[in-house]
Protein backbone atom coordinates (compact mmCIF):
# COMPACT_ATOMS: atom_id res chain seq x y z
CA UNK A 1 0.00 0.00 0.00
CA UNK A 2 1.20 3.47 -0.83
CA UNK A 3 2.13 5.94 1.87
CA UNK A 4 -0.87 7.98 2.95
CA UNK A 5 0.40 11.42 2.11
CA UNK A 6 -2.63 12.95 0.43
CA UNK A 7 -2.89 16.65 -0.28
CA UNK A 8 -6.66 16.38 0.10
CA UNK A 9 -6.18 15.59 3.79
CA UNK A 10 -5.03 19.11 4.57
CA UNK A 11 -6.97 21.16 2.05
CA UNK A 12 -10.31 22.71 3.07
CA UNK A 13 -12.69 20.05 1.72
CA UNK A 14 -16.32 19.67 2.72
CA UNK A 15 -16.75 17.15 5.51
CA UNK A 16 -19.41 15.19 3.52
CA UNK A 17 -16.68 14.15 1.06
CA UNK A 18 -15.16 11.97 3.77
CA UNK A 19 -16.93 8.65 4.35
CA UNK A 20 -17.69 7.90 7.97
CA UNK A 21 -15.37 5.20 9.26
CA UNK A 22 -16.12 2.59 11.87
CA UNK A 23 -13.94 2.11 14.93
CA UNK A 24 -12.13 -0.92 13.51
CA UNK A 25 -11.40 1.03 10.31
CA UNK A 26 -9.78 3.82 12.37
CA UNK A 27 -7.67 1.20 14.14
CA UNK A 28 -6.65 -0.25 10.78
CA UNK A 29 -5.66 3.20 9.52
CA UNK A 30 -3.56 3.81 12.65
CA UNK A 31 -1.88 0.43 12.16
CA UNK A 32 -1.08 1.19 8.52
CA UNK A 33 0.27 4.67 9.25
CA UNK A 34 2.37 3.36 12.14
CA UNK A 35 3.82 0.57 10.00
CA UNK A 36 4.62 2.93 7.13
CA UNK A 37 6.22 5.45 9.47
CA UNK A 38 8.42 2.78 11.06
CA UNK A 39 9.58 1.65 7.60
CA UNK A 40 10.38 5.23 6.61
CA UNK A 41 12.30 5.85 9.85
CA UNK A 42 14.20 2.61 9.33
CA UNK A 43 15.22 3.69 5.82
CA UNK A 44 16.42 7.04 7.17
CA UNK A 45 18.50 5.30 9.85
CA UNK A 46 20.05 2.95 7.29
CA UNK A 47 20.84 5.92 5.05
CA UNK A 48 22.41 7.74 8.00
CA UNK A 49 24.55 4.69 8.80
CA UNK A 50 25.79 4.57 5.19
CA UNK A 51 27.01 8.16 5.57
CA UNK A 52 27.94 7.97 9.24
CA UNK A 53 31.57 9.04 8.76
CA UNK A 54 30.66 12.45 7.29
CA UNK A 55 28.09 12.84 10.09
CA UNK A 56 30.75 12.04 12.71
CA UNK A 57 33.01 14.59 11.04
CA UNK A 58 30.28 17.22 11.35
CA UNK A 59 29.78 16.39 15.03
CA UNK A 60 33.52 16.73 15.65
CA UNK A 61 33.78 20.22 14.14
CA UNK A 62 33.16 22.03 17.47
CA UNK A 63 36.08 20.08 19.02
CA UNK A 64 38.45 19.82 16.07
CA UNK A 65 41.46 20.37 18.35
CA UNK A 66 40.54 17.47 20.68
CA UNK A 67 41.80 13.92 20.28
CA UNK A 68 39.35 11.08 20.91
CA UNK A 69 39.98 7.54 22.11
CA UNK A 70 37.90 4.39 22.58
CA UNK A 71 37.99 2.23 25.69
CA UNK A 72 37.05 -0.98 23.86
CA UNK A 73 37.34 -2.25 20.26
CA UNK A 74 33.61 -1.97 19.60
CA UNK A 75 32.97 1.38 21.29
CA UNK A 76 33.20 3.49 18.13
CA UNK A 77 30.99 1.05 16.20
CA UNK A 78 28.28 1.21 18.86
CA UNK A 79 28.56 4.99 18.88
CA UNK A 80 28.01 5.13 15.11
CA UNK A 81 24.91 2.95 15.51
CA UNK A 82 23.53 5.40 18.07
CA UNK A 83 24.38 8.35 15.82
CA UNK A 84 22.57 6.70 12.91
CA UNK A 85 19.54 6.00 15.09
CA UNK A 86 19.24 9.54 16.43
CA UNK A 87 19.94 11.10 13.04
CA UNK A 88 17.23 9.07 11.35
CA UNK A 89 14.80 9.79 14.18
CA UNK A 90 15.53 13.53 14.09
CA UNK A 91 15.00 13.86 10.34
CA UNK A 92 11.95 11.58 10.59
CA UNK A 93 10.10 13.84 13.02
CA UNK A 94 8.42 15.77 10.15
CA UNK A 95 7.12 12.41 8.89
CA UNK A 96 5.69 11.56 12.33
CA UNK A 97 3.99 14.95 12.63
CA UNK A 98 2.60 14.86 9.09
CA UNK A 99 1.14 11.39 9.57
CA UNK A 100 -0.57 12.59 12.75
CA UNK A 101 -1.90 15.63 10.91
CA UNK A 102 -3.24 13.54 8.01
CA UNK A 103 -4.97 11.18 10.43
CA UNK A 104 -6.73 14.02 12.28
CA UNK A 105 -7.50 16.17 9.22
CA UNK A 106 -10.83 14.55 8.17
CA UNK A 107 -12.34 15.39 11.57
CA UNK A 108 -11.35 19.08 11.50
CA UNK A 109 -13.08 22.03 9.95
CA UNK A 110 -11.37 24.43 7.55
CA UNK A 111 -10.13 26.84 10.23
CA UNK A 112 -8.83 24.02 12.44
CA UNK A 113 -6.96 22.45 9.51
CA UNK A 114 -5.17 25.71 8.75
CA UNK A 115 -4.28 26.21 12.41
CA UNK A 116 -3.09 22.62 12.89
CA UNK A 117 -1.03 22.68 9.69
CA UNK A 118 0.56 25.98 10.73
CA UNK A 119 1.40 24.66 14.22
CA UNK A 120 2.99 21.48 12.87
CA UNK A 121 5.03 23.43 10.34
CA UNK A 122 6.11 25.90 13.03
CA UNK A 123 7.02 23.00 15.34
CA UNK A 124 9.31 21.43 12.73
CA UNK A 125 10.97 24.80 12.05
CA UNK A 126 11.56 25.32 15.78
CA UNK A 127 12.96 21.80 16.08
CA UNK A 128 15.67 22.41 13.50
CA UNK A 129 16.34 25.90 14.84
CA UNK A 130 16.94 24.29 18.22
CA UNK A 131 19.39 21.79 16.73
CA UNK A 132 21.25 24.60 14.94
CA UNK A 133 21.33 26.70 18.12
CA UNK A 134 22.76 23.78 20.05
CA UNK A 135 25.35 22.95 17.38
CA UNK A 136 26.46 26.49 16.60
CA UNK A 137 26.27 28.12 20.04
CA UNK A 138 25.78 25.78 23.01
CA UNK A 139 28.27 23.03 22.16
CA UNK A 140 31.12 25.38 21.10
CA UNK A 141 30.55 27.51 24.23
CA UNK A 142 30.66 24.48 26.54
CA UNK A 143 33.72 23.01 24.82
CA UNK A 144 35.56 26.35 24.87
CA UNK A 145 34.83 26.74 28.58
CA UNK A 146 36.16 23.29 29.52
CA UNK A 147 39.24 23.57 27.32
CA UNK A 148 40.15 27.00 28.69
CA UNK A 149 39.48 25.88 32.27
CA UNK A 150 41.75 22.83 31.89
CA UNK A 151 44.39 24.71 29.93
CA UNK A 152 47.99 24.01 31.03
CA UNK A 153 46.78 21.54 33.66
CA UNK A 154 45.22 18.53 31.90
CA UNK A 155 45.80 17.30 28.35
CA UNK A 156 42.37 17.17 26.62
CA UNK A 157 41.84 13.56 25.56
CA UNK A 158 38.16 12.62 25.44
CA UNK A 159 36.19 9.43 24.95
CA UNK A 160 34.09 9.69 21.81
CA UNK A 161 31.28 7.76 23.52
CA UNK A 162 31.19 10.29 26.37
CA UNK A 163 31.38 13.23 23.96
CA UNK A 164 28.49 11.92 21.89
CA UNK A 165 26.44 11.37 25.06
CA UNK A 166 27.17 14.94 26.06
CA UNK A 167 26.07 16.52 22.79
CA UNK A 168 23.04 14.19 22.53
CA UNK A 169 21.68 15.52 25.82
CA UNK A 170 22.27 19.08 24.62
CA UNK A 171 20.51 18.41 21.32
CA UNK A 172 17.56 16.76 23.06
CA UNK A 173 17.24 19.42 25.76
CA UNK A 174 17.44 22.27 23.26
CA UNK A 175 14.84 20.63 21.01
CA UNK A 176 12.43 20.45 23.95
CA UNK A 177 13.07 24.06 24.94
CA UNK A 178 12.38 25.30 21.42
CA UNK A 179 8.90 23.74 21.52
CA UNK A 180 7.81 26.08 24.33
CA UNK A 181 6.01 28.53 21.95
CA UNK A 182 3.99 25.66 20.46
CA UNK A 183 2.75 24.64 23.91
CA UNK A 184 1.85 28.24 24.72
CA UNK A 185 -0.08 28.70 21.47
CA UNK A 186 -2.04 25.47 21.94
CA UNK A 187 -2.96 26.38 25.52
CA UNK A 188 -4.16 29.79 24.35
CA UNK A 189 -6.15 28.40 21.42
CA UNK A 190 -8.02 25.96 23.67
CA UNK A 191 -8.54 28.81 26.16
CA UNK A 192 -6.70 27.23 29.08
CA UNK A 193 -4.60 30.37 29.54
CA UNK A 194 -4.53 33.84 27.99
CA UNK A 195 -1.61 35.88 26.60
CA UNK A 196 -2.27 38.48 29.29
CA UNK A 197 -1.80 35.91 32.06
CA UNK A 198 1.42 34.67 30.46
CA UNK A 199 2.82 38.19 30.25
CA UNK A 200 1.94 38.77 33.92
CA UNK A 201 4.20 35.94 35.16
CA UNK A 202 7.34 36.89 33.24
CA UNK A 203 9.29 37.36 36.49
CA UNK A 204 8.53 33.81 37.58
CA UNK A 205 9.48 32.62 34.10
CA UNK A 206 13.00 33.96 34.60
CA UNK A 207 13.38 31.71 37.67
CA UNK A 208 11.77 28.77 35.85
CA UNK A 209 14.06 29.24 32.83
CA UNK A 210 17.11 29.29 35.10
CA UNK A 211 16.07 26.03 36.77
CA UNK A 212 15.27 24.31 33.47
CA UNK A 213 18.56 25.49 31.97
CA UNK A 214 20.43 23.96 34.90
CA UNK A 215 18.51 20.68 34.67
CA UNK A 216 18.74 20.17 30.89
CA UNK A 217 22.42 21.00 30.46
CA UNK A 218 24.59 17.91 31.00
CA UNK A 219 27.57 19.94 32.23
CA UNK A 220 28.01 22.20 35.22
CA UNK A 221 29.49 25.14 33.30
CA UNK A 222 27.58 28.41 33.79
CA UNK A 223 28.00 29.55 30.17
CA UNK A 224 25.87 26.75 28.70
CA UNK A 225 23.24 27.11 31.41
CA UNK A 226 22.94 30.86 30.91
CA UNK A 227 22.67 30.51 27.12
CA UNK A 228 19.98 27.83 27.34
CA UNK A 229 18.05 29.72 30.04
CA UNK A 230 18.17 32.93 28.00
CA UNK A 231 16.94 31.11 24.89
CA UNK A 232 14.07 29.59 26.88
CA UNK A 233 13.00 32.98 28.26
CA UNK A 234 13.08 34.74 24.88
CA UNK A 235 11.17 31.83 23.31
CA UNK A 236 8.59 32.21 26.06
CA UNK A 237 8.19 35.90 25.23
CA UNK A 238 7.92 35.05 21.53
CA UNK A 239 5.21 32.52 22.34
CA UNK A 240 3.33 35.19 24.30
CA UNK A 241 3.39 37.65 21.39
CA UNK A 242 2.40 35.02 18.81
CA UNK A 243 -0.44 33.79 21.04
CA UNK A 244 -1.63 37.38 21.44
CA UNK A 245 -1.70 37.90 17.67
CA UNK A 246 -3.57 34.63 17.05
CA UNK A 247 -6.17 35.24 19.75
CA UNK A 248 -6.81 38.75 18.43
CA UNK A 249 -7.51 37.24 15.03
CA UNK A 250 -9.96 34.84 16.74
CA UNK A 251 -8.25 31.60 15.74
CA UNK A 252 -9.58 28.89 18.00
CA UNK A 253 -10.44 25.21 18.09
Amino acid sequence: MLFKFFLSDILPIRSDNYPELFFDEHIEEIRQRTFQTIIFLGLLMILAFCFVKPIVGILQVPVSNIKFFQLSPGEYFLSTLKISFYTGLSFGIPVLLSQLMFFLAPGLNENEKKTTFGLLTFSVILLFLGLIFSYKILIPAAVKFFISYNDEVIEPLWSFEEYFGFISVLFFGTSLVFQIPIIQIILCLIKVITPKSMFSVWRYMILFATIIGAVLTPSADPITQILLSSALFFLYLAGCFISLILTEKSFSF
